[in-house]
């Protein structure tokens, strides 16, 4: 007797076991497009979130109700945004929040839809909270430095200022002249702040005079990217250029 129940729990655990990895499966497939954190606690930056039902609420958790993704920042509405899907496309709707939601630095009027395209950089709350959106899905894993809410606008009292024409920048009173990577690079990040600019792209527009590779990009390794954005970061200091990396993809400027 005591075989036949020790087959027939064996039996059970598989069965069961089946069927969490069928649940699995099928939320898998349903997913059309994630979510990656930037910056928003409780998560931590990097944080992926799939997007597999067709509406997800994006606010502030309460003791009355908690949204689908919640944060705890004070300054993020109760029930802040919502994403639909309709027509396999994401469209993103302010909820009437109180501090607003942007799309690639533009405010988006409540209540009125606004197509998500891959990429796009979501912004709440001016930022306290900021959400990279994609139609890739969450194989991919994202590297990004948190910057803290402070550190990210102390900035702005340094005195902090480029000059373009001179390929100089000032950071606290200093001048720094640029090399002609380091003009490249930033100036190509700066045109498109708060959207992620391809590694590839990067490559054409920084090292131009490089030989060719696959698919006409010029031959540069990501060692030699990766040193550039160190050495920027190391001369103009840390804060003073929001440069996040999307593993396989690109690099982010965030700037208000």
């Amino acid at each position: 007797m005591m075989v036949n129940d020790i087959r027939v729990h064996r039996a059970d655990s598989s069965a069961a076991r089946t069927n969490q990895r069928q649940s699995a499966e099928a939320s898998q497939s349903d997913t059309y497009a994630c979510l990656y954190i930037i910056r928003g606690e409780p998560h931590r930056a990097g944080t992926c979130i799939n997007l597999n039902t067709d509406s997800w609420v994006v606010g502030r958790s309460s003791n009355d109700e908690t949204p689908d993704l919640a944060f705890s920042n004070a300054f993020i509405s109760r029930k802040h945004l919502m994403i639909r899907r309709e027509r396999d496309k994401a469209v993103l709707y302010d909820m009437g929040s109180r501090h607003g939601t942007e799309v690639n630095g533009v405010l988006i009027e409540p209540h009125t839809p606004h197509t998500l395209q891959a990429f796009d950089i979501i912004k709440l709350a001016k930022g306290m909270v900021v959400i990279h959106f994609s139609y890739l899905f969450a194989d991919q894993t994202l590297e990004f430095e948190p910057i803290s809410y402070t550190q990210q606008f102390n900035f702005q009292e340094l005195g902090f200022s480029i000059n373009w024409e001179k390929r100089e920048c000032t950071v606290e009173g200093q001048r720094i002249v640029m090399s002609e990577k380091e003009y490249g690079l930033i100036k190509l990040l700066y045109d498109q702040a708060n959207q992620l600019v391809p590694f590839d792209e990067i490559k054409k527009t920084v090292w131009p005079e490089r030989t060719l590779g696959l698919g006409g990009v010029p031959d540069v390794s990501m060692d030699e990217l990766n040193a550039l954005i160190y050495r920027i970061r190391k001369k103009y200091g840390k804060d003073t250029f929001t440069i996040s990396a999307v593993r396989g993809s690109g690099y982010v400027l965030e700037k208000d």
